[in-house]
């Protein structure tokens, strides 16, 4: 206070001590109302995860007290449900499950590391829909935060980090060694309400984010990266998923930034659960040899109702991609593509009906994807090498394609045929340059939008505290 006095000796001591008091008070409540976070629902409970004897040394195995802490919790899930607090530090761990009613929260500096301890990953059956693993045929790792059945789970924080030392399972999947599919790094199942953000995502075995057989979702606000050179790291794979939300994500990957999927072939048709009602917005993407989004191939369950807006894509191979095959049946149908800016891009527009990759030998030949419905517009790309690559399958065209108000400046190497088409069917409205002759001028036409939101953008998140 002397100090204050030396600097200010017109200021009685009552006015000094009265400032410094409401210092104190402000201090006070700030460190009172603890850590904000946005959410879908908050906790009653809270706990830590070092209560649960956790060390985080980058060394020591987590494993045990993720398990413990999370089987404590879980008995709030009637009582306003719990959050589990991991601070900053290197936690190692295997695999573990998450609970109903629960939140997972990552503080800025905690690092969960995924172990290199192949027993430290349960193994689980194949998916019903894939009928198969990827990497091998016979069973997969289960993910490094897994979960199935669940209604109310959180993945959040304040920009924490989960590591899935990714390079030693890249290594035994080039080398062919892996004799079950990798784990990816974040897996809910059979489940709803599902929030994922805030978080940054590094170096998964395979796939980052895989909700599957889930509904409404948001998945928001995440930096994932790993090398463009890594093998299957897709960012976020929505599969046979309803109502789902994904905006404001930074992707760097290995194959595609995001990966709508519905199921494999004949195991896929026989499931029957649709990818529909999903949001992309304001992502940034960049895959030098994949899609910022993409579109199967596995899509035997469907695709339907899907909106994309606002969206960047940087140095990546393609945009919006349509991939799939004979023998997917299904459909990829009511896609409506709005407000594009790419920059260095192979292709602009890519539809591929001969992707192949068949899950086995019992496919139906007869299963043939109806592809119609495809809706792009308002999008500037820059530095491109082919404007479009287009290819329906014979006898089963691509049909019901527009593309409306698209400016392509190639690049200097200036591809004679920028644009290839082969059975397709559509219009355009004000593009440059000028498509193939399947996809003829309508002038003044804009392709559709839908003026309605998707459910759970009507979401508001709210501000949680502990």
């Amino acid at each position: 206070m002397s100090h204050i006095m030396k600097l200010y000796p017109k200021l009685g001591n009552s006015y000094v001590i009265g400032v410094i008091s409401i210092i104190v008070i402000l201090v006070s409540v700030a460190e009172c109302s603890g850590v904000q976070y946005q959410a879908m629902d908050c906790r009653k409970h809270s706990a830590v995860l070092t209560d649960f004897g956790a060390v985080g040394d980058g060394k020591t195995s987590n494993t045990k007290a993720f398990k413990t802490a999370i089987t404590n919790l879980s008995q709030h899930a009637k009582d306003g449900g719990a959050i589990l607090i991991v601070p900053p530090g290197k936690w190692l761990t295997g695999s573990f499950n998450l609970t109903s009613h629960f939140t997972l929260f990552l503080q800025k500096g905690a690092v969960i590391l995924g172990s290199q301890d192949e027993s430290e990953w349960p193994v689980l059956s194949v998916l019903p829909s894939y009928g198969r693993g990827r990497d091998a045929p016979d069973g997969r790792f289960s993910s490094l935060i897994f979960g199935t059945n669940l209604t109310d789970v959180i993945i959040t924080g304040n920009n924490g980090t989960i590591d899935g030392q990714g390079p030693y399972w890249w290594g035994k999947f080039k080398k062919n060694e892996m004799t079950l599919t990798r784990p990816y790094m974040i897996e809910i199942m059979y489940s709803t309400q599902i929030q994922i953000s805030n978080l940054t995502l590094v170096n998964s075995p395979s796939w980052f984010v895989h909700p599957i057989y889930s509904s409404n979702i948001i998945i928001q606000g995440l930096t994932i990266l790993a090398p463009v050179d890594s093998p299957n790291t897709d960012g976020v794979n929505p599969d046979s998923c309803t109502n789902t939300k994904i905006e404001d994500c930074y992707i760097v990957s290995g194959d595609d930034c995001i990966a709508v999927k519905s199921g494999w072939d004949q195991y896929g048709i026989k499931v029957g659960m649709p990818t529909q009602k999903l949001l992309i917005r304001k992502l940034t993407c960049i895959s030098p040899d994949s899609a910022m989004i993409a579109l199967g191939s596995e899509m035997s369950g469907g695709i339907k109702d899907v909106r994309v807006e606002d969206n960047t894509a940087i140095n990546t191979q393609s945009a919006v991609r349509i991939k799939t095959a004979v023998g997917r049946g299904a459909y990829v149908k009511d896609i409506f593509v709005k407000g594009m800016t790419l920059k260095t891009m192979k292709y602009v527009f890519w539809m591929s009906g001969a992707y192949g990759s068949n899950a086995d030998s019992g496919f139906d030949p007869k299963a043939l994807p109806k592809i119609t419905g495809i809706n792009y517009r308002d999008i500037t790309a820059d530095n491109v090498t082919y404007s479009a690559k287009l290819d329906g399958i014979t006898n089963d065209p691509f049909i019901g394609i527009c593309i409306s108000n698209v400016h392509i400046k190639v690049s200097e190497e200036n591809k004679k045929l920028q644009w290839n088409c082969t059975d397709i069917a559509g219009v355009t409205s004000n593009v440059t340059p000028q498509p193939c002759s399947l996809l003829p001028e309508k002038k003044g036409h804009d392709c559709p939008y839908p003026k309605d939101k998707v459910p759970i953008d009507n979401v508001m998140l709210k501000t949680c505290s502990f």
